[in-house]
């Protein structure tokens, strides 16, 4: 069966696809998110919600945007440049059952932010689930940090994350929602030659305390979730996979294993959900006991 066929049988039940310029959309047909659940739909942990996923066509961020989708989030899978990965992430999403629409924003820029929720709104209506993906990292001695380094970097993890943040706000309902920014493991190990990535992950962690508390009031929880090593893809296209470092990290966690983009995603979902209702400001490592 075509590939377009089966999404059609799928929308004969409950979903259809629609492409709007360079946006490719897949959400609930008459039902939409003011009707009654389904009794499948009430056992998921996020039936009803809007989750959106910056980063998400690949990686930890296409794992957290197909599980949140699982247990019943409407998802905006946000990409920069892989158009073509993030359509594979939403066409997963919908084959499984799940909704989900893919919309591109470099979310470095602030006008290209804006437009993401924008088309959020127009899409879904609101937002429940802000899922701080984007980012970069690099590596190099301090000999070859330059402020064009410095800056793109930290425009994307850090500038890129507050603003979204800030776009995404007004779209929270009254009753409040989840933030989860993703960190890393690396500013607490601080190796050598990380200074950039390290301190803006740092930054990050600094970002997720000070919004606890700041949004906290409005029932907006805000947390991280900080891997160690994960094997996406960028890991293996990189030529790290069964090579000397990935045995090197293998040794080093007591789980005795390199960790997988389910590892964050789950994670993420429990604190997407109200079964984490009590927890916000937390940074939690992800890293197998590192």
């Amino acid at each position: 069966m075509a590939k377009t066929s089966l999404i059609q049988r799928i929308a004969n039940g409950r979903v259809v696809a629609l492409n709007i310029g360079a946006t490719k959309y897949f959400h609930p047909t008459n039902e939409g998110h003011q009707s009654g659940m389904s009794e499948r739909e009430s056992e998921m942990k996020l039936a009803n919600k809007v989750a959106v996923v910056t980063g998400s066509s690949k990686g930890i961020g296409a794992a957290i945007a197909k599980q949140l989708a699982a247990e019943g989030a409407s998802v905006v899978v946000n990409y920069h440049t892989s158009k073509e990965g993030a359509d594979k992430v939403v066409s997963e999403i919908v084959e499984a059952g799940g909704k989900a629409v893919a919309i591109g924003a470099d979310v470095s820029n602030e006008k290209e932010i804006a437009e993401l929720f924008t088309k959020t709104k127009n899409t879904y209506g609101r937002v429940d689930i802000l899922v701080n993906n984007a980012g970069m990292y690099a590596f190099g001695p301090l000999e070859e940090v330059t402020a064009e380094k410095y800056y793109r970097e930290h425009d994307l993890n850090v500038l890129g994350l507050l603003l979204t943040t800030k776009a995404a706000l007004p779209l929270f309902p009254p009753e409040g929602g989840s933030i989860i920014n993703i960190g890393s493991r690396v500013n607490s190990v601080a190796p050598a030659k990380s200074v950039i990535s390290s301190a803006s992950k740092g930054a990050v962690d600094a970002i997720t305390k000070v919004l606890s508390k700041e949004l906290g009031p409005r029932k907006i929880r805000v947390n991280s979730l900080n891997p160690g090593v994960i094997t996406t893809e960028g890991f293996i296209s990189g030529g790290l996979a069964d090579s000397p470092m990935q045995k090197h990290y293998v040794e080093l966690t007591p789980l005795g294993r390199m960790g997988e983009p389910d590892d964050v995603a789950l994670p993420a979902v429990f604190l997407a959900s109200d079964d984490s209702r009590w927890i916000s400001g937390e940074l939690i490592l992800v890293a197998g006991g590192e």
